[in-house]
């Protein structure tokens, strides 16, 4: 599958917009994300940052476990955040009182990663995704019945077909397409895909994502998309961030990552991609060794008890995200990008 034609990658700094001279849409600063588990507490993302320009769709991976998803929920406030911000549209969400962040909502929708559970199995299709428009008594109930009809074609399912029948009568494609109908009905301007494709087919995986491509050109949307399957992030976005046990380790434009990698644990990601050449070489050394514990990690980087070039000071000190290239960003004491330039 071929990458979706988009915006040009970003190469901006962290913390900037995407574009250089376009105000950011969405701004993450310092982002931590605690949870209680009896007397213990977990920090699951440990002040991440990142910024999302118009247009753009940013990219969010790493291992079961890094954050990612907590980040997405943390973003569309479904998960209160401990402490920093989520700027959207200049407002920081973690201000705002309920009734004023739930209209905010309605600019900022998420797509769940199990289509089928993400839709009330009582209702009929057309209902489910006029519902935004009900909620906020936006038109007759004709005129709600028609837009739901008009996205119910734009994301590939019939109306006629489909409208009075329920979620459980479909695949989980098909659910998916459902899921997205429903989000872009309140009008956002952006989405936050948390594994949109994760519990899919793979051939159905590609259609979804190539609707994601293709609907995002459509209505102008912004995107962040959560994935696990880097093969997957590649295809979809501008710009990638990595995660690794909570921790932004590294950010860059989608192809220079993948060409390029700066940091190790984005190495070996890469080099878990299968390759359907038996006969290829590979570049990147595979992962080994289990993540640490969340409620005790690592200290100075936390990718060192996996890493093989760790060195003394990777235990002593964290390493600060350090820009080693125009819009390439990497949180390491001795970055990749550097050692081959060298």
């Amino acid at each position: 599958m071929t990458k979706p034609v988009g915006l040009a990658a970003s190469a901006a700094p962290e913390g900037s917009s995407a574009s250089a001279g376009t105000a950011a849409l969405l701004q993450v600063e310092d982002l931590v994300v605690e949870f209680r588990t009896g007397r213990n507490r977990v920090q699951a993302v440990s002040g991440v940052s990142f910024s999302v320009a118009p247009g753009e769709t940013l990219g969010l991976v790493g291992e079961s476990g890094c954050g990612k998803s907590t980040t997405g929920r943390a973003i569309v406030q479904v998960e209160r955040p401990t402490s920093g911000a989520v700027r959207f549209e200049g407002r920081d969400l973690t201000r705002l009182r309920s009734a004023e962040l739930r209209r905010v909502r309605t600019k900022l929708q998420m797509i769940f990663q199990d289509p089928i559970s993400s839709l009330n199995p009582r209702r009929r299709v057309r209902d489910i995704v006029a519902e935004p428009l009900a909620i906020w008594g936006r038109g007759t109930p004709e005129e709600r019945r028609q837009q739901a009809d008009a996205m119910l074609e734009s994301v590939g399912i019939d109306p006629l077909a489909a409208g009075d029948r329920r979620p459980l009568e479909f695949s989980g494609g098909q659910c998916q397409r459902i899921s997205i109908a429903r989000a872009l009905m309140a009008d956002p301007s952006m989405l936050i895909c948390d594994e949109p494709v994760s519990a899919l087919d793979v051939s159905v995986q590609a259609q979804i994502v190539n609707l994601l491509a293709d609907l995002r050109q459509r209505f102008g949307l912004t995107m962040v998309f959560i994935a696990h399957d880097l093969a997957v992030v590649k295809n979809v976005s501008d710009r990638v961030a990595v995660m690794y046990l909570g921790k932004l380790v590294e950010l860059a434009p989608s192809d220079a990552l993948y060409a390029t990698p700066a940091h190790p644990y984005t190495e070996a990601l890469l080099a878990s991609i299968p390759e359907p050449d038996p006969s290829a070489t590979r570049h990147h050394r595979a992962l080994a060794g289990e993540l640490p514990s969340p409620l005790d990690p690592p200290s100075g980087c936390r990718f060192r008890t996996r890493c093989p070039y760790a060195q003394p000071v990777c235990a002593a000190e964290e390493p600060p995200l350090t820009e080693v290239r125009p819009g390439h960003r990497v949180a390491c004491h001795f970055p990749l990008a550097a050692s081959a330039a060298s």
